[in-house]
C-alpha cells in the first residue's frame, strides 16, 4: 500500500504574523545581544550571496531551514522567518531613504526655512506634487505656513470637499487666502455647497483669518449660502465671486450687495459676475451696501442690474474707490456721468470700465468727456466704453461711429488713455476707422484710443 502523501504545509497567512511589539519578551532578554547578533549576521558580506558554492549565504539558509522541515513547529519557524525577512526588508528601505534625505540636505543650496519660504509661493498643486519628491521636501511642504494661500482652482475636477477641509486643517491659524473652483470651464465639480463648512469649524477659527476668497463657477453656491459663508468672515478684505447666482427666488443680484457685506465692513476689493438674474431691483439695497463697506478701493459688477440711479449712489458712496467695472451692465445708460461733474471733481476714481453696457449713449458719453476737458475727475486714468452693441444714438438707433473730441483729449489730457472699440454689426456694414494712434484698425469697425499707456485692464484673474 503506498504511503499517504505528505501533508502539505498551510499557505503563509500575513495577517496571522503578530506584530513585534505585542511579544512578551524573555527572561534576560538583551537589547544590546540582538543587535550584535544581526550586526555580526550583516557582516558576512564577504561571502558569496548567490552561488552553488556550499560556502554561499543563500546555500547556507537553505540548510538551516531544511533542518527543520521535520520539526514539530516548522510552520512557527519559517512564519518566524518570514516575518524578520520583511521586517529585514522594510528596515533597509527606510535606511536608503533616511540617507537619500542626509543626501539632498547636504545637497540642496537653501537653508529649511528657505525652502518652506519657496514652498509657500506655489500654488497647491505644483506643492503637492514638490511634497512626494523626497522626505526633505516632505517635511517641508507640511508647514502652515505652505498652505496660508490655498488655490485648488488647478485642479478643480479632482478636488471635492475632503480636499478642501484637509487643506484648511493643514493650513490652520496660518490660513489666509482660499481660491476654489475652475476659472476657465463651469463643467460639473465635485464640490457641493458644503465645501466652505470647514470654515465654520472650531466656532469659525479659520474664517475669522480669511483674508481673501475667490470663488470660480461654483454655480451651486446661491445669494443666501454665500451671504452664510460670509457672516464666518468678518476680516475679508479681498472677496471675488465668478457665476454668482441669486438662488430660486427671482430676487435680482444687486438685492444681494447689502446682505453679503454685511458682516465684511473691511472690503476693499470686490468682484461679483452675475450669471443670471430676474425682477427689478431696489436702491435701497445699494444705500445698504455703500453703508457696509467704508474701505471699498476697487469694484466690479459683471452683468449686474444696476440703473443709473445705483450707480451714482455707488460712485459718490464710496469715498475711496479708484476702480469700478459695471461691463455688461444693461441698466444703465450713462446719465450717472452727467451728474458727477461737479460733486465727484476731486474724487479719487482713476478707472472707469463701461464695455459691452446695451443702453450706454452716445450724448452721455461726449458730455462726460466734455466734462472731463472743463477739469473734472481729475484723478481719472483709464476709460473704456468699447462695445459689439454699439452707442444708443440720439434717434435710438445703434451707432459704431461715435464722434468724440478725441484730439482735443489727446492734448489736453495726455496721461489719460481712452478705448472706445465698436465692431461693425457685419461685413456688409463697414465705416471708415478712426484711430488716434500709431498702429492700425480692420476695417468695419470704429476704434479711438489714445494715450501714452493702452494697457489691457483684465480684473479676471
Amino acid at each position: 500500500m503506498d504511503a499517504p502523501p505528505n501533508p502539505k504545509r498551510p499557505c503563509h497567512d500575513p495577517s496571522s504574523v503578530k506584530d513585534p511589539s505585542s511579544l512578551h519578551l524573555a527572561p534576560g532578554f538583551n537589547q544590546s545581544n540582538v543587535d550584535t547578533t544581526i550586526s555580526s549576521f550583516l557582516s558576512l558580506s564577504d561571502l558569496p550571496l548567490f552561488s552553488s558554492s556550499p560556502l554561499s549565504i543563500a546555500c547556507s539558509f537553505d540548510r538551516v531551514l531544511d533542518k527543520v522541515i521535520d520539526a514539530s513547529d516548522h510552520d512557527r519557524f519559517l512564519d518566524r522567518t518570514l516575518q524578520l525577512a520583511s521586517l529585514l526588508h522594510s528596515s533597509t528601505k527606510r535606511c536608503i531613504r533616511k540617507r537619500a534625505t542626509l543626501h539632498n540636505s547636504i545637497s540642496w543650496p537653501l537653508l529649511p526655512e528657505l525652502t518652506t519660504k519657496v514652498f509657500s509661493m506655489l500654488d497647491t498643486k505644483s506643492l503637492m506634487q514638490a511634497s512626494v519628491c523626497c522626505t526633505m521636501f516632505n517635511k517641508c511642504a507640511m508647514d502652515r505656513v505652505c498652505y496660508s494661500h490655498i488655490d485648488l482652482t488647478m485642479a478643480a475636477k479632482n478636488v471635492d470637499n475632503g480636499v478642501v477641509c484637509i487643506m484648511i486643517h493643514r493650513a490652520g491659524k496660518e490660513l489666509r487666502s482660499l481660491k476654489l473652483g475652475s476659472i476657465s470651464s463651469r463643467s460639473t465639480f465635485l464640490l457641493t455647497r458644503s465645501c466652505l463648512a470647514p470654515l465654520s469649524f472650531n466656532h469659525g477659527f479659520a474664517g475669522g483669518l480669511l483674508r481673501s476668497l475667490h470663488l470660480y463657477n461654483l454655480t451651486l453656491t446661491p445669494g443666501k449660502s454665500l451671504c452664510a459663508v460670509l457672516s464666518l468672515c468678518p476680516n475679508l478684505t479681498d472677496l471675488k465671486v465668478i457665476g454668482f447666482i441669486s438662488g430660486t427666488d427671482k430676487v435680482n443680484s444687486v438685492e444681494h450687495l447689502a446682505p453679503i457685506t454685511t458682516n465684511c465692513r473691511l472690503i476693499e476689493h470686490l468682484f461679483l459676475e452675475n450669471c443670471g438674474a430676474a425682477g427689478p431691483p431696489s436702491g435701497s439695497s445699494v444705500v445698504g451696501f455703500v453703508d457696509n463697506c467704508p474701505n471699498l478701493s476697487s469694484l466690479t459688477l459683471f452683468q449686474f442690474g444696476v440703473n443709473d440711479a445705483m450707480t451714482r449712489t455707488i460712485i459718490m458712496g464710496f469715498r475711496q474707490l479708484k476702480y469700478i467695472n459695471l461691463s455688461g451692465t444693461y441698466g444703465i445708460s450713462g446719465s450717472f456721468l452727467r451728474d458727477l461733474g461737479l460733486s465727484c471733481k476731486d474724487s479719487p476714481l482713476e478707472t472707469l470700465l463701461l464695455r459691452d453696457c446695451y443702453y450706454l449713449k452716445e450724448r452721455e458719453v461726449l458730455l462726460f468727456l466734455n466734462s472731463l476737458l472743463a477739469g473734472d475727475f481729475k484723478s481719472i486714468r483709464y476709460i473704456d466704453i468699447s462695445s459689439k452693441h454699439g452707442l444708443v444714438s440720439d434717434g435710438g438707433i445703434a451707432t459704431f461711429e461715435p464722434k468724440f473730441p478725441v484730439e482735443e483729449l489727446k492734448k489736453q489730457k495726455p496721461g489719460v488713455t481712452f478705448l472706445a472699440i465698436f465692431p461693425a454689426p457685419s461685413s456688409s456694414s463697414s465705416s471708415s476707422s478712426e484711430l488716434y494712434s500709431d498702429s492700425t484698425s480692420s476695417s468695419g469697425s470704429s476704434y479711438y484710443s489714445y494715450g501714452e499707456d493702452e494697457e489691457e485692464y483684465d480684473d479676471s484673474g
